[in-house]
Formats: structure tokens, C-alpha cells, sequence
């Protein structure tokens, strides 16, 4: 077992790149919490991680906040699974804490958690998603073992992160609060979450 000072290193990726088609506006711009989903969430991600990054396309790099690190796909069009390769590419020997854009209730205390009983012997530690029962791949820690099996994958002509999850050694947890794992890609999910945020 390892030590949690032999744990890989661990960066901070907010990915940032959908094209938010359901939801109808960005949804990495909604002001959830005074400033823009994405730089909310690096700000999130940051008291816990060496460096953090936003996942994003190269059109999307127009307007950037400078006081972010952006990290463009070198896998285009490939959704939430590009821009974690192009992660990996970019940095393969840290670990991967990754948050999605659509998930604004997400707070410290579901990082909290994730890394308190994250297990670097698996191939990612996972939140168990509370609409589905599987893996939910937006709010977790990839190991850089799991690069290989992402390539290998990909190699098959699959690029879903949640087949990823479902076939591999995988640590989950059973959030204590599953509200905050709530995904929001529609009008209808915004208007709900505002409910629960009071906003």
C-alpha cells in the first residue's frame, strides 16, 4: 500500500470544452458563484492540486481570464474523453482530479472526500452517480495508469469515459450529499439548480 506521500502528483483539470447543445448557452460562462463556471471550478480544484488547468477548444481560448492555466484539446471532438487524453498527453505522470463544468453544485467538501479516500492502487476513484448507480467520470481521480487504458480504448473506437470506468479497476464512493452530483445540461436542470443554490 502505498503512502499518501508516494501518491502520484496531483493536477486539477476543468473541463470546459462541450459545446452545451441541450443547455442552449455555454455552460462553462454561467455565473453560478460571481464568477464564470470554469474559473469557479480551477478555483474549487486549486487548494488541492499542484497545478490547474481548464480543458478547453481552441476557439474558446478568445476572452480567456490570463490568470488561468488553459490547456486546449490535442484530441478534437471527442468530448469529456479529448480533453482528458489531451491531459494526460500534456502531463503523464500526475494524477488527474477532474470536474466537469456541468456539475455547479460541486462543493470543497466533495474534493474533500473523493481525495480523502482516494486509492492511487486503483485505475480512478469515482463518485457513484445518484441518477444511474454507475461511475461518474466528471467528478474524479485518474491515475496515470489509466492512460493506457484511455489510448487502448480509443484504439477500439470508443471514446465514452463512463465505458472506461465501467471496465476497469475502480475505486467508489458513495457521495454523503448525492444533490451535489446533480448534472446540469438543460433549461429545465438550470432552473433547479438555482432552487437548491437559492440563487
Amino acid at each position: 500500500m502505498l503512502s499518501k506521500n508516494d501518491f502520484p502528483k496531483l493536477n486539477g483539470l476543468v473541463l470546459a470544452g462541450g459545446k452545451s447543445l441541450r443547455m442552449g448557452n455555454p455552460k462553462d460562462k454561467i455565473n453560478w458563484h460571481g464568477k464564470e463556471q470554469r474559473y469557479h471550478a480551477a478555483d474549487l480544484l486549486a487548494p488541492f492540486c499542484d497545478e490547474v488547468f481548464i480543458s478547453c477548444r481552441q476557439d474558446q481560448l478568445e476572452n480567456f481570464n490570463r490568470d488561468y492555466k488553459a490547456l486546449p484539446d490535442t484530441f478534437q471532438n471527442m468530448g469529456p474523453f479529448g480533453g482528458l487524453l489531451s491531459a494526460f498527453h500534456f502531463q503523464r505522470d500526475k494524477s488527474w482530479l477532474v470536474i466537469a463544468c456541468d456539475l455547479p453544485l460541486v462543493d470543497q467538501s466533495s474534493i474533500d472526500f473523493l481525495l480523502q479516500f482516494r486509492d492511487p492502487e486503483k485505475v480512478v476513484t469515482a463518485y457513484e452517480s445518484p441518477s444511474d448507480g454507475l461511475p461518474e467520470p466528471l467528478i474524479a481521480i485518474w491515475e496515470p495508469k489509466s492512460y493506457p487504458l484511455l489510448l487502448q480504448l480509443l484504439s477500439t473506437g470508443n471514446s465514452s469515459l463512463r465505458k472506461a470506468l465501467i471496465n476497469s479497476d475502480v475505486k467508489i464512493l458513495k457521495a454523503e450529499n448525492p444533490d451535489l452530483l446533480m448534472n446540469v445540461n438543460t433549461p429545465e436542470d438550470l432552473e433547479k439548480a438555482k432552487e437548491i443554490l437559492g440563487i
